[in-house]
């Protein structure tokens, strides 16, 4: 079981988190339910339809399909595809601001058929540690959503799980596009920080916020204090290791660390927290959330994990989880 994000916080926002982050991406239509989730159970409703639910799980992917692929270029997509019928649907679909009953019908059968059943599946086998919906009854059955599936979509934290459920999708979708996705899996994303975007590093194509694409990866907590980041607070991209070090270190003999503005060293925290950091080294706790949250990324799919892997086979580790913490160890050890 993909696990070291749920290891570190047990809770049914971070069962979550392992259903969005973490699991394999055929194509998108995990994405699509877990937003029909959110929306559902924002609204406070414990039961709900199939066919009801299966409105805005269509209308999620007929947006999404008017950007981006939905699935990879070389998938074979028949007539009666949920993909194809989309596409087909999609022109009278947005302008009656409602699914087609046509697109409403297969839209329904991927999800009975397909979507609800795997959406609690992990990598390598197992299934999410909470339960967020149960399906009963037949042709058209109810899916009872958990308590559990309640509390996080009418929380505080609500919010940030849709932020970070939006720039997943994005991050997948360009994976499948054709014309960067090689790049990307073969490459991973660099970081553009005048935006505090992460990009596509041969057309320098913005892809999806830096904060929103990983603070996931960190329980939605300030990497700093160790709080969660609320929708109201502001935001900074904290430099772990501070920047000013390759700076102060480059004028008296050259620098010959690490790479401090790629990924590994970037984490989202409060705005008060970056400024009081000023430009002291992290502390072991700060470096200890950093190992964990960069091993969490090395167990979710391309391209974030490929960065990772990168920034380690870079500095002569082995890019695998459970090397973080020696890394960031070897690092600290050339300031003292």
């Amino acid at each position: 079981m993909t696990d070291a994000l749920y290891r570190v916080e047990p809770t049914p926002w971070s069962s979550w988190r392992m259903a969005v982050l973490l699991g394999e991406n055929s194509r998108t239509y995990k994405f699509a339910l877990a937003h029909a989730l959110l929306e559902t159970a924002g609204e406070g409703r414990a039961e709900v339809r199939l066919s009801e639910l299966a409105v805005p799980y269509a209308l999620s992917l007929v947006e999404h399909l008017s950007t981006a692929p939905q699935a990879p270029g070389k998938s074979e997509l028949g007539d009666q595809d949920f993909l194809t019928v989309a596409g087909q649907e999609a022109d009278r679909t947005r302008e009656s601001g409602r699914p087609t009953e046509r697109l409403l019908d297969v839209a329904g059968r991927s999800m009975r058929q397909m979507v609800l059943r795997k959406f609690p599946n992990l990598r390598g086998g197992g299934r999410l540690p909470h339960e967020f919906y149960r399906v009963t009854g037949g042709a058209d059955p109810t899916v009872e959503l958990t308590a559990e599936m309640l509390a996080i979509a009418t929380s505080e934290r609500a919010a940030g799980l849709r932020a970070e459920l939006a720039a997943r999708w994005n991050i997948v979708e360009s994976s499948f596009t054709l014309e960067i996705g090689r790049g990307l899996l073969r490459d991973g994303l660099a970081v553009d920080l005048d935006s505090s975007a992460l990009r596509d590093r041969y057309r320098r194509r913005p892809i999806a916020g830096l904060t929103d694409s990983v603070i996931g990866f960190q329980h939605g907590r300030c990497l700093i204090c160790d709080e969660i980041i609320t929708p109201d607070t502001a935001t900074a991209v904290d430099h772990v290791f501070p920047h000013a070090l390759m700076r102060r270190y480059g004028s008296v003999a050259g620098w010959q660390g690490p790479d401090l503005d790629l990924l590994w060293n970037l984490a989202p925290a409060h705005h008060d927290c970056n400024s009081a950091k000023s430009d002291r080294l992290p502390t072991n706790a700060e470096l200890r959330r950093l190992a964990e949250r960069n091993d969490a990324i090395l167990e979710s799919p391309h391209p974030l994990r490929r960065t990772l892997e990168l920034n380690l086979v870079d500095a002569g580790f082995p890019g695998k989880t459970g090397q973080w913490a020696r890394f960031l160890a070897k690092v600290q050890e050339a300031f003292r």
